[in-house]
C-alpha cells in the first residue's frame, strides 16, 4: 500500500483529503505544518507528499528545501489557495513534483498522484540497474592499506605486468582485478572471468582454451575458451589454486609464447591478454606440496597485491556501513537508515570472517530487522549475540 503524507494547517483540508485519498487505498498520515512534517519524513518513508504553500512556522517552500535534503528522491505535490504563476514556477524550480491550486480538481489530483509515484518507481530502479551494470563498484576505505592498493593500481594498471592478488575469501580480489582492467590500456576491451575452483578439473581445458567439434563425446559444436574471448583485453583467473596441474602447463605455454591451441584442435591461435590471477590460498606452499608449478607461479607473479581482511582494517567499518547502508535503501526503495555510534564501534569489535561481502549481508539484516535507527542493542541482538 502506498504511503502518503498530507501537510497543511487547515484540518478540514487534512481530512477530506485524507478521506478521499484513503478510498483509493493510500494509507494517509498528516501534519499541520512544515516543522512536522519534516519529522515525519525523517521517521518514514512516503511514497508522495502533499504540502501546502502557505503555513504557519516552516512554510511550504521552506519545508520543500529540507525535505529534498532529507530525501531528494520523494515526489512533492505542492498545494495552495493563494497561488501565483510565479510561485508554482518557483515551486518546480526548488524541486516539487507539480503545483496545485485549491480547490483542487481530484481527477487531476489523483492523476499528479499516479504520476509522481511512477517517477519515483523509475528513479527507484534507475539506481538500482544503474549500480547493477556500472563496469566497477567503488572501493571504499581509507586505511593505510587500502590507500597503498589504490597506489599500486595507478602505477601498474597501465603496464601489461600480470599481476597476482592474494587474499581471504570475500575481501575484494575481484573488485581490486576490475579496477586493474578499469585503469588499463585495455579496458574498452573485455574483462573475462574464470573461478578456477567451480569447474571440473576435467572441463577446465575447454574452458581456457576451447576445442574442436569432436574433439570428445559430449562437443557437438567448436566451442571458443576464455582466452580467444578475452583476447584484447583481460583474463582473471580467480582461485588459480584450484586448477589442475594439466591446466597449469597450458596456461604457462599461453603465458610464454601468447598462443594456445583449442582441445582437439592442431593450429596455434595467437591471443594478446593481459592475465590477473587471484587465490585465498599459499601458493609457495602449495608449489612445496607438489600441487602447484613454480615456473607458473613467476609467471604471475610479476606484482603481488595482497588484500587485507576486513579484520585488518577495522578503521574503514564506518565508510563501509554508510555505503552498505545507501545500497540497501536504493535496492529496496527506502530513505538511508541511521546506525549510531555505539553500533558501529561494535561491528568494530566483531570477527569478520567473511570479510566484505559478510558485512554487507549483516547491513542489509541490520536494516531489514532493525527499528528507526540501528543501535548496539541491534548490533548485539542480530549480529553479534551475546555470550
Amino acid at each position: 500500500m502506498s504511503h502518503i503524507l498530507i501537510i497543511d494547517d487547515e484540518k478540514a483540508i487534512r481530512k477530506t483529503l485524507g478521506e478521499i485519498l484513503s478510498y483509493e487505498g493510500y494509507k494517509i498520515d498528516d501534519a499541520e505544518n512544515g516543522d512536522e512534517g519534516l519529522k515525519k519524513i525523517k521517521e518514514k518513508t512516503y511514497d508522495v507528499v502533499l504540502c501546502d504553500i502557505k503555513m504557519p512556522k516552516v512554510d511550504g517552500l521552506e519545508f520543500l528545501e529540507k525535505a529534498k535534503e532529507i530525501n531528494p528522491d520523494v515526489p512533492i505535490i505542492m498545494i495552495s489557495g493563494h497561488g501565483t504563476i510565479e510561485t508554482a514556477v518557483e515551486a518546480v524550480k526548488k524541486g516539487a513534483f507539480d503545483y496545485v491550486a485549491k480547490p483542487p480538481d481530484l481527477n487531476r489530483l489523483l492523476i499528479t498522484i499516479r504520476n509522481a509515484m511512477d517517477k519515483q518507481t523509475l528513479v527507484t530502479e534507475t539506481k538500482v540497474l544503474k549500480r547493477k551494470v556500472s563496469k566497477v563498484q567503488e572501493m571504499i576505505g581509507e586505511s593505510g592499506a587500502l590507500k597503498k592498493i589504490k597506489d599500486t593500481i595507478d602505477k601498474v594498471a597501465p603496464t601489461d605486468a600480470r599481476v597476482l592478488i592474494t587474499g581471504e575469501n570475500g575481501s575484494g580480489k575481484e573488485l581490486v582485478a576490475r579496477w586493474m582492467h578499469e585503469k588499463s590500456n585495455r579496458a574498452n576491451g573485455p574483462i573475462v572471468e574464470v573461478n578456477c575452483a567451480a569447474i571440473p578439473g576435467e572441463l577446465i581445458e575447454s574452458e581456457l582454451f576451447g576445442h574442436e567439434k569432436g574433439s570428445f563425446t559430449s562437443a557437438i559444436k567448436q566451442r571458443i575458451g576464455k582466452f580467444e574471448q578475452a583476447n584484447g583485453g583481460t583474463l582473471f583467473l580467480d582461485e588459480i589454486g584450484d586448477m589442475s596441474l594439466t591446466a597449469q602447463a597450458k596456461v604457462l605455454r599461453a603465458l610464454q609464447e601468447s598462443k594456445i591451441t583449442r582441445v582437439g584442435g592442431e593450429k596455434d591461435i595467437t591471443v594478446d591478454v593481459r592475465v590477473i590471477a587471484a587465490t585465498n590460498k599459499d601458493l609457495l606452499k602449495e608449489v612445496e606440496a607438489k600441487n602447484f608449478r613454480l615456473d607458473l607461479y613467476h609467471r604471475l607473479s610479476v606484482i603481488i597485491i595482497h588484500v587485507p581482511s576486513l579484520n585488518e582494517r577495522r578503521e574503514d567499518i564506518p565508510l563501509l556501513a554508510d555505503h552498505f547502508l545507501q545500497q540497501v535503501a536504493d535496492d529496496y526503495g527506502q530513505t538511508k537508515k541511521g546506525i549510531d555510534k555505539k553500533a558501529v564501534e561494535a561491528l568494530q569489535k566483531h570477527n569478520w570472517s567473511g570479510n566484505i561481502r559478510e558485512f554487507r549481508n549483516v547491513m542489509e539484516r541490520l536494516v531489514i530487522l532493525s527499528g528507526k535507527v540501528i543501535s548496539e542493542e541491534d548490533v548485539y541482538n542480530f549480529v553479534i549475540p551475546r555470550a
